[in-house]
Order: C-alpha cells, then sequence, then structure tokens
C-alpha cells in the first residue's frame, strides 16, 4: 500500500496487547547473542516452554496471532495506529514479516555458498516485498528492510554456525561480533547507520591460530548488501566482496604495492598497473589485515589516511582514488606489548581500538567448557569429510585421549586442532611435531609445572620458541629486547632442545 492510502479510523492497542508488542519491540533489536533475548523469547511464547526450533515456531505463532487481531488480518496497518502504538505495531510487522522469510534467506545463503554463485535471482523477493508496502511501508524503506532481513540471516549464519563452541569467551565473542555489525544501538543502526558503518573498523586480537581469520569474515561476509529491485537481486555477493591478506607474507617492499597497486614504472619489475586490494574491494565489501602488528610505520601512515580520508593513490601514480569498504585487522601480539614496543604509531592504534575483539584460545575454551572439543572435532570432521561422520570422530577422541591426553594445552589452538584430525586420518596418530614451537612450547608448559627450570633455562626456552616460530633471531631479538648474539646462544643452550634431543633418541 502506497503512503497515500484512503484515511481510516485512528486505532489503539489494548493494554495487554500493548504489554506483549513492548517486549516484542525489546527481543526483535535485542543482541541475540545476549542470554536476555531467550528469556523475552519464552515471555513472547507466553507459558510454552520449547528448546530450539520449537521456540522459535512457537514465538511466530503467537506473534502472528497478535498482529491478525489488532490488524483485522491485514485489514490495517501500523499508519493506522498512534502514538506509541503506531510504532509498537510496526515494529511487530517487521519482526513478522522477517519471520516468514527467513528460512528462504537461508536457503539463498547456503545455494550461494555451496555453488558459489555470484548474484542469483531471489524468487521470494517480489511477495516480500508486496507484504512490506500493504503493511504500511514505502517502496524505498521495503527494499531497505528487505535488505536488512538477508544481512540479519547471513550474521547469524557465519557468527552462529562458522564460530564452534559454548564456552562462555565463545558466546562473549559472538556477542562482540554481533554489536561490531549492528552497534549497541541496534535502533539507531535500523535508522541511520544502516549504510555508514564503513567508518567503524575491527581490531581482532589474540594467538596465532585461535580463528581471527573466521571471526573477520563473519564481519566482512555479513555487511549492508542492498537489493535491487528491478534486477530482481543483490547488488553484491557476500562471497566475493571479503578480501583478505596476510601482511607478514609480503617483504616490505611490495606491501605497498600489494595493498594500494602501482603504475606500470613505478618501481624496477613494475612491468604493467596493478590494482591493489583497495581498489579491487567493492563498495559495501570488507578487508582484513591480518598480521597488521608488523607493518612499518610508513605503512601505518598511509592506512591511517585510507581509515580517515577514505583515499589513497598507487605507487607511482597521483589520482586520487575512493575506498568505500571497511577495514578490520588482526594481530597474535596483545595491545599491551605493541604499546610496549613502541613500533605501532599511537594514533594509528587509537583509531584501530575504538572496538578491539578478543579471540579466545583453544585451551580458554576447554577449560570453560571441555565438550567444546568434541563440537569443534565434529565440525572439522564435517568440513574435511563433507558430512558428519560419527565414527571417525570417536577414533579421533579416543587417539587424542591416549596420545595428548585431557590436559594437553593445544599451543597451535584451532588450526592444531584442525591439523591433528588429518594427521589421524593419515596415520593413526597424533604427536606434536618434534622441533615445532608447538613442541617446545608444550614441554616449556611441563618444565614449568613440574618446577624444573632456572630463569636462564626460561630464557632460552622462550627464545627458541620464538625462533622456531619466526626464523630469525633478529625478529626474537625485537620481541626480547636482547641482542642477537645473545639470542641465539640461548637458542643453543635451551633446555627445551635438549628435552626434544631426548624425545628423538625415545
Amino acid at each position: 500500500m502506497s503512503d497515500n492510502y484512503c484515511m481510516t479510523p485512528i486505532l489503539s492497542l489494548k493494554q495487554n496487547e500493548r504489554e506483549y508488542f513492548r517486549i516484542l519491540t525489546e527481543f526483535a533489536f535485542r543482541n541475540p547473542f545476549e542470554k536476555k533475548s531467550l528469556v523475552l523469547a519464552y515471555r513472547l511464547a507466553e507459558g510454552e516452554f520449547p528448546a530450539g526450533e520449537q521456540l522459535r515456531s512457537q514465538v511466530f505463532g503467537k506473534i502472528s496471532q497478535k498482529i491478525a487481531q489488532v490488524t483485522d488480518h491485514g485489514r490495517y496497518n501500523w499508519k493506522d495506529f498512534s502514538g506509541e502504538d503506531r510504532n509498537l505495531v510496526r515494529n511487530a510487522l517487521l519482526h513478522d514479516s522477517y519471520d516468514r522469510c527467513y528460512s528462504q534467506f537461508d536457503d539463498l545463503i547456503l545455494k550461494q555458498i555451496t555453488k558459489e554463485q555470484s548474484g542469483p535471482t531471489v524468487p521470494f523477493a517480489g511477495e516480500t516485498l508486496r507484504m512490506l508496502r500493504q503493511r504500511g511501508f514505502s517502496e524505498e524503506d521495503s527494499r531497505r528492510y528487505f535488505s536488512f532481513f538477508y544481512q540479519l540471516r547471513r550474521a547469524r549464519y557465519f557468527i552462529n554456525d562458522g564460530l564452534i563452541g559454548q564456552s562462555k569467551s565463545m558466546e562473549t565473542l559472538r556477542s562482540h561480533l554481533w554489536r561490531s555489525l549492528f552497534t549497541s544501538f541496534p535502533t539507531l543502526y535500523e535508522k541511520v547507520l544502516w549504510n555508514r558503518m564503513e567508518d567503524f573498523s575491527t581490531f581482532l586480537v589474540g594467538e596465532t591460530g585461535t580463528g581471527k581469520g573466521t571471526a573477520a569474515a563473519a564481519i566482512g561476509r555479513s555487511g549492508f548488501i542492498p537489493f535491487e529491485e528491478k534486477d530482481n537481486c543483490f547488488a553484491e555477493s557476500f562471497t566475493s566482496n571479503f578480501i583478505e591478506i596476510n601482511l607478514s607474507q609480503f617483504p616490505e617492499s611490495l606491501i605497498e604495492s600489494e595493498l594500494f597497486g602501482h603504475r606500470k614504472g613505478a618501481f624496477t619489475g613494475a612491468v604493467e598497473n596493478h590494482r591493489g586490494i583497495f581498489a579491487r574491494c567493492s563498495p559495501h565489501g570488507s578487508i582484513f589485515l591480518d598480521e597488521i602488528g608488523d607493518v612499518s610505520i610508513p605503512i601505518q601512515i598511509k592506512l591511517l589516511k585510507v581509515l580517515e580520508e577514505r583515499s589513497f593513490s598507487a605507487v607511482g601514480g597521483h589520482d586520487k582514488l575512493h575506498f568505500n569498504g571497511r577495514i578490520v585487522t588482526a594481530t597474535n601480539k596483545s595491545l599491551k606489548d605493541l604499546n610496549q614496543e613502541r613500533t605501532f604509531r599511537e594514533d594509528f592504534y587509537y583509531r584501530l581500538c575504538s572496538n578491539v575483539i578478543r579471540v579466545p584460545t583453544l585451551r580458554q575454551q576447554l577449560y570453560e567448557d571441555s565438550s567444546s572439543l568434541e563440537a569443534l572435532l565434529t565440525h572439522t570432521i564435517q568440513s574435511i569429510a563433507g558430512q558428519p561422520v560419527p565414527e571417525l570422530l570417536e577414533t579421533v577422541l579416543v587417539t587424542l585421549e591416549q596420545e595428548v591426553g585431557p590436559d594437553y594445552h593445544w599451543p597451535g589452538n584451532v588450526r592444531e586442532l584442525e591439523q591433528a584430525v588429518r594427521s589421524i586420518l593419515l596415520t593413526m596418530h597424533y604427536r606434536p611435531g618434534a622441533g615445532d614451537a608447538a613442541h617446545l612450547t608444550e614441554a616449556l608448559y611441563h618444565a614449568i609445572e613440574q618446577d624444573k627450570l632456572s630463569a636462564r633455562e626460561l630464557v632460552s626456552s622462550y627464545c627458541t620458541i620464538l625462533y622456531e616460530k619466526y626464523g630469525t633471531f633478529e625478529k626474537v631479538a625485537r620481541i626480547t629486547k636482547l641482542d642477537p648474539r645473545t639470542v641465539k646462544k640461548h637458542c643453543s643452550a635451551s633446555p627445551s632442545n635438549k628435552n626434544l634431543e631426548s624425545d628423538r633418541a625415545g
């Protein structure tokens, strides 16, 4: 129905209806990964206490029943109400419209992921848009809310299904990722911020292998993408508008070119023009800069300019190029270390630190909830095999119990767990590799627990672990604030190396 509909009597809700829709409004805009959301869902179910999909079905049925009553089965829309009631009915109609198409959106998302379709048509769009307009929303608002529904479903999929485990720290991580997309003021997001989130960068902090890339992808693939009604599809595909780059993999001389591109002849070897990732990022896309703590001061200055002015130039070029996307960064260093090393510019640091999200280690997850191990293994096996394999899960669990035990610290985090599954598949064994950082870290943990290390041996072991991780004495020296020659001596004298040799002999 258009905005210029025929005048109808102004309606009002009964007190019990008004109270119900107040609860619904709070529920509709609540972070779904907060416990209060579940409490509100039970209140909306009115005495019913089912779980999971049953609860959703119960709530949806109750809401639809209430809406049918107050709108006389669709004869009235939200503009027929006044005051607070108008806003309450509006929110209820939006939530009901979302509930009616969420499963179709889920199918669309899976279709794009499995078939990697760049921009499939949306067969249910016309029906949903007509329903929104009949309920009092303008054509422009109907398209915007339809796009918002799509964003909500992608966020639920990538945050809930992509990040496995029910520990307290994982629940906190999911909640923080949701807020990084929709803010802590969702009504404000819904009204004015939905197309301005590129100014909100996110900084992920966590050990190597914890899954920072998965968390970044959850943000990057869940941004707002407008619906193009004339083409019956969304303006972009979430399968291609997220770009990631590990900055530690490139030598200093090439990082600037990879980020911003270069013009032909800009430097020796630049035989043709090259578009960097900022130029390749789509208007509604995101860029993930991993290991941001390793970049040099000059690169930090250029990145700061992109963050503040949204513009950049290719190496050897003078044209100002505009960047519309969102930036997500990550480091395996602690914020304290970044400050103490003084290799991170303060203005750059403060531009990133407004939204810092810590990704928990695997050992923290298992300490809080031991069942997370089985959940992670189930997910990993399904990713490898393409389907659940219960008998393989049992084999992996038994093998890990026998060979690393329940107190293993998993220094390589989720990434190490994935490799453990592959190792068991190939060899029927998993023993942390001799000579790598994971093995040395585990040996250090045991030595500390058994009170067997002197201060000198502790430093030597730490230097050795860092050397195995980074591969150069100079890098270890920068981290430990020791002379590179001293680092080399510590690595040669490390008790971890002695333990390693005895392990090999055994």
